[in-house]
């Protein structure tokens, strides 16, 4: 077994993995795409500007070389936005040998057609290639800090995820494995939607009350769509469903929440991006997650004016009002 792993992505997330795994006593390349930032990292020996304070052990590099990255393991975490997650992988393939495996810690979906993410890893590598996902309520400065933390790894390869398990796996950070990877996926991605939709709630000053049905609710979108695509049920009231859920919508360490409450406080939602000033996956998955909701014939109110008010104008009070006088039926 291979006691070392290269993360690309020098983000927040990403450096949190790398942290972790340096900490576990593995041998750890972090590659991130901006040369400068790689040298800012290197000279500082932290990440001041997503994780400051939290100093780096001596088992973690840095570099801006895929081609290094590539020669360094063939065991490789990648956790960049989902935007950029496919170029990605299409700049390392012609670099890697033909062991390689795949993991990834990136939550969304295909901006081009809105498939599952192990989809582009199968296309890009062959789908024989080991993949793998990590996902659960998880905040990178919490994981960088090592405050005890759980998460699931899922993939249809037992001995990679067990693998990869083995290296994430400490006194602080619990690793479960998992084979619903489509499950695991829609639930990390689709979460984000539901985070947005919270936060607009909270920032139009609605209450607790609001946000509970808002979480049970969203609870139940994710569920008809994870199902659609492949994913169990089960796989939802687990870690990387219900677990993300509830994290990313209740505290201001997310970025999507963050967003949706200075919508609801009446900021544009230029304004709500430049303000948070890191990627908000939210966005992009409310498109993506209405165009499926669409396309499958899927009832998911609440996705569906997130997406309203963020692509077509729709006042949030409003959106909150269409959802309110939805027609009364049962709750299943």
């Amino acid at each position: 077994m291979t006691n070392k792993i290269a993360v690309l992505g020098a983000g927040s997330w990403g450096t949190a993995l790398a942290m972790l795994a340096a900490r576990n006593g593995c041998e750890t390349l972090l590659w991130g795409h901006n040369s400068a930032h790689i040298e800012t990292l290197k000279y500082d020996r932290e990440n001041k500007r997503y994780l400051p304070n939290l100093p780096f052990n001596d088992n973690l590099t840095l570099t801006s070389d895929l081609a290094e990255v590539a020669a360094f393991s063939d065991l490789i975490l990648v956790s960049v936005p989902s935007h950029a997650f496919k170029d990605t992988l299409q700049k390392l393939k012609p670099l890697v040998s033909e062991n390689v495996k795949i993991a990834w810690a990136t939550k969304g979906f295909n901006k081009e057609n809105g498939g599952l993410l192990h989809e582009i890893v199968a296309e890009v590598f062959g789908s024989e290639t080991p993949a793998a996902l990590v996902s659960g309520p998880s905040f990178a400065k919490e994981v960088a800090a090592d405050l005890p933390t759980a998460i699931a790894i899922a993939s249809t390869h037992p001995e990679f995820a067990a693998q990869l398990a083995t290296i994430l796996h400490s006194d602080r950070f619990r690793a479960y494995t998992n084979s619903d990877l489509i499950g695991v996926e829609v639930g990390g991605a689709v979460k984000n939607v539901m985070a947005i939709a919270a936060g607009i709630a909270d920032g139009l000053g609605f209450g607790a009350n609001t946000r509970a049905a808002l979480i049970t609710r969203g609870m139940t979108e994710i569920m008809r769509l994870g199902i659609q695509l492949g994913g169990k049920q089960d796989t939802f009231m687990g870690l990387a469903g219900l677990g993300d859920l509830l994290l990313t919508c209740t505290d201001n360490q997310s970025r999507n929440r963050r967003f949706g409450l200075a919508l609801g406080q009446g900021k544009t939602r230029d304004e709500a991006t430049q303000e948070i000033g890191q990627e908000i996956e939210g966005v992009s998955a409310a498109k993506q997650t209405y165009l499926l909701a669409q396309k499958f014939g899927i009832e998911m109110p609440i996705t569906e004016q997130t997406y309203k008010v963020l692509y077509e104008g729709l006042d949030p009070r409003e959106a909150v009002q269409n959802l309110l006088a939805r027609e009364q039926k049962a709750e299943s």
